[in-house]
């Protein structure tokens, strides 16, 4: 089919006035969504690496008993929903719908929806974690049943997921700015960030373990700690990032913005898809309760290995190529 349009001599086609600039062409495209894979099967791999490094951290201090299940189980609770909703069904809604309002009006409406998502999100999560702390008792008696059978092990799993609890909202947050930052070609420092709550998980938690017995409280409450505060660590590391790109952070009043609509909307599909593998895991904790001790643990230990390939190779390209595929469908 014959066309008027210019071509460049790299085989691009020359971008009207007021475009953004030429069209890469596909050969070009594609080393750079393969570089951009690269980039992030190594930082994938580091942190998967070092949430081994993790797991064997705790296994060597707590071992696969009543304290490492209570905490393995706790953390499912706040783990369960981020996986639901956060780093799943959220980020494959907001990387398109920031990229489609980025292409239409522009860099500052791009960020003030990620203001709103960011805001919005923090109002929704803590109004869940307060019911969350309210409902732990009724929640885990039904996901750790079987813990029943041994004398304070539910009460311990209750007390370490309330702590836990408020690793939800900083883990979203995280979410939204790798959101942003994959959708602007940031990719590297996204996929290490979740490192960070590793290292913020072995560090913070092992220096907290003096300070909790000195207050009466287990040693296991000290990396219940230690995962919040990993959580803020993922979510303040990339704020860096998003200023240099030109994102301020604040809070607003959460105002129903068209474009977290738009999120909302496009979770629901993604959350349904979501769900299978996250009711498997919940059924199956759930079962692991009843057995012997230790088991709810080295259920988690396998779990963390079954990970590792899917997140240096399935979650690297599903990772590059959704903000190349959002800004090829924004009209």
């Amino acid at each position: 089919m014959m066309t008027d349009e210019p071509r460049l001599a790299t085989g691009a086609t020359a971008a009207p006035a007021g475009s953004p600039g030429p069209v890469a062409a596909g050969p070009a495209r594609s080393e750079g969504v393969a570089k951009h894979v690269g980039a992030v099967s190594a930082a994938t791999f580091l942190s998967r690496i070092l949430g081994l490094l993790r797991d064997q951290v705790f296994a060597a201090w707590f071992g696969a008993g009543t304290a490492a299940d209570a905490f393995n189980m706790a953390f499912r609770v706040p783990n369960l929903v981020r996986d639901l909703f956060a780093e799943g069904a959220m980020s494959a809604s907001f990387v398109p719908t920031f990229t489609e309002w980025r292409e239409r009006q522009g860099d500052e409406a791009a960020w003030a929806l990620g203001r709103q998502l960011m805001s919005t999100l923090l109002a929704v999560l803590l109004g869940l974690c307060t019911l969350g702390w309210i409902f732990a008792p009724q929640l885990l008696g039904v996901m750790a049943h079987g813990f029943t059978q041994v004398q304070g092990k539910l009460e311990l799993t209750i007390s370490l997921t309330r702590i836990m609890l408020p690793f939800l909202p900083a883990v979203a947050l995280a979410a939204a700015a790798m959101g942003m930052l994959n959708a602007r070609g940031v990719f590297f420092l996204p996929a290490f960030a979740p490192a960070l709550l590793n290292i913020g998980m072995i560090v913070f938690g092992l220096s907290l373990i003096p300070v909790a017995r000195s207050i009466g409280w287990p040693p296991i409450a000290a990396m219940a700690a230690g995962v919040v505060l990993g959580g803020v660590l993922q979510f303040a590391c990339q704020l860096p990032a998003l200023h240099k790109l030109g994102f301020r952070f604040r809070l607003e009043v959460p105002t129903w913005h068209p474009g977290v609509r738009r999120v909302a909307f496009l979770m629901l599909p993604a959350t349904i898809g979501l769900a299978a593998t996250q009711l498997n895991i919940f059924v199956s904790q759930a079962i692991a309760s009843s057995f012997r001790e230790g088991s709810v643990s080295w259920l988690q230990y396998a779990f963390r290995l079954m990970q590792l390939p899917i997140g240096l190779f399935g979650v690297a390209v599903g990772t590059v190529s959704l903000p190349a595929l959002s800004r090829a469908a924004a009209p």
